[in-house]
This record gives C-alpha cells, structure tokens and sequence, in this order.
C-alpha cells in the first residue's frame, strides 16, 4: 500500500470497517491495541494522509463509540471518524457518503455483545440514517458519488447479499444516480456490475483474514473476483474513475474505468 500510495500520491485512505479485530476497542483508553494495529503497521510515508473510516460489525462488538473519540484522534491524528456516518467532500468533484450499515443486520440484534449505545431504538435510528443519506445524496452537486459501507449489497463472497442493505439502502443509492458502492465485510476483493442500473459494488475487504474458499451466487454481473488479500486504489478526474485492485506485493489483479460522459460505459483491461 505504501509503495502504491507513493506512485498514485495519495491524498486520503479509506477504511471499510473490521478495523479491529476480534471485538473492536475495548474503550477510548485502548491506546496500545489502537497503535499495534494501525499506527505501527501503516508506517510508509504516503499512507501519513487522512483515514476515513467507517465501522464494522467487529467494531460493534467492542465500544462502538471509542473509534469516533478525541482521545483515540490525539493517539494518531490521521485518524477520522467523527461520526458513524458522514459525509467526506473530496472535492467538487467527488463526495463520498460513508453509511453506518451494522444496525440494519438483523440478526445482530439478538446479541448482547454489540453495543447499541446511541443507536437503539433500531428503527428510529436506521430511518434517520436513510432520510439524511437521502437529503445528502439529493442535495450533492458531486460529478461522482460513492456510497461507502460495511457490509455489502451484492456479493459473490462468503457472506454474499446483505438483505436488510438490498431492502432499505439500494433504492436510495440507485435513484439518486450514485455510480459506486464500496464495502468490505467480505474477505475478499470483487466488482460487480449491477444488471439494472449503472451502479457499480466494489467489495475491498482483503485487508486481513482471506482465501475463505466460500462463495454465494449474486444476481448481478460478476465482474471480478479475488479470494485473497489485496486492496483498491482509486483515481478521479471529472470525466473518469480509474480503478485497480493490487495483492499484498502491489501486482495489479483488475483494472477498470468509468466514464462520466456515458455513465453506463465500463471500460475493462
């Protein structure tokens, strides 16, 4: 990543949730867990630029709340996640919407080891969530707009289709012309053309445990499929988003483009 960051000049990273395993932070006072696993592995001088991160289930499983606090930024500064869904303007060209997408899973509400604070009552949360997301996306004057979750909404991976996601989040994100939806929750690295709109689903989430061997069907176009570690770089210009996934040594596994000027054209190497 390091070596990549430098080529590109990197000006910010994404992180797309799991960011520590197994259960999270155990508090804002985790600050030797906090640094073994993030300030002492990314150490390359390109990766010293702002880190957006959003929350996965693992996150949920320890003090949700510790990952937004300044204790934690004060520990290392890169870090940003002011909030468990916020909007980052990368420019006029491009925002990216990053969505708190574990409170609409279900099933993890019948586990007591999620934490729930400032998040329950579920439905009031997620209806808010859903109606500011709506008010952003209308409002965005952005060239490209990129919804950035957890969990995926369609996936050929181990965990597959996020149901709850397909069901309340994907008509948000088809009818206000979001062009990428990126996520991780699944080990693995995949793009995937959805068969009725222009929206593509990128999973990154070859940051750590991987070749799973496990694989789900997905109604959508499978595009690209990696069962391994790697990670995403991404490139954008007002008329093209350039995108490539690497493995672990920065080989390139999948290149693609997008064009604004046909916002359907796929352009594939």
């Amino acid at each position: 990543m390091g070596v990549i960051g430098e080529k590109l000049n990197a000006d910010f990273v994404i992180s797309t949730g799991d960011n520590f395993y197994n259960d999270g932070l155990s508090g804002d006072n985790d600050t030797a867990f906090f640094k073994a696993s993030f300030t002492e592995i990314y150490t390359a001088d390109s990766l010293q630029k702002p880190w957006y991160i959003v929350l996965g289930n693992h996150d949920y499983t320890g003090d949700a709340l510790a990952q937004q606090s300044a204790a934690i930024r004060d520990v290392d500064s890169r870090w940003t996640s002011v909030n468990k869904s916020f909007i980052v303007e990368a420019s006029d060209m491009v925002e990216f919407f990053l969505v708190d997408t574990s409170p609409f899973v279900l099933k993890y509400w019948n586990e007591s080891k999620f934490d729930w604070r400032n998040v329950a009552p579920r439905d009031t949360y997620i209806g808010n969530l859903l109606k500011d997301l709506e008010d952003a996306l209308a409002e965005s004057k952005a060239t490209w707009k990129i919804v950035v979750g957890h969990h995926p909404i369609s996936s050929g991976c181990e965990h597959g289709n996020t149901t709850e996601l397909r069901e309340n989040l994907l008509p948000l994100i088809k009818a206000h012309g979001v062009d990428m939806y990126l996520n991780g929750h699944d080990h693995c690295l995949q793009r995937i053309s959805s068969i009725d709109s222009p929206v593509e689903f990128v999973t990154s989430g070859g940051g750590s445990k991987a070749w799973a061997g496990k694989f789900k069907a997905t109604t959508d176009k499978m595009e690209f499929l990696y069962d391994g570690q790697g990670f995403l770089s991404m490139h954008l210009t007002a008329a093209e988003a350039n995108l490539v996934f690497y493995d672990v040594d920065g080989a390139v596994l999948h290149s693609w483009g997008l064009t604004k000027s046909a916002a359907a054209a796929r352009i594939v190497s």
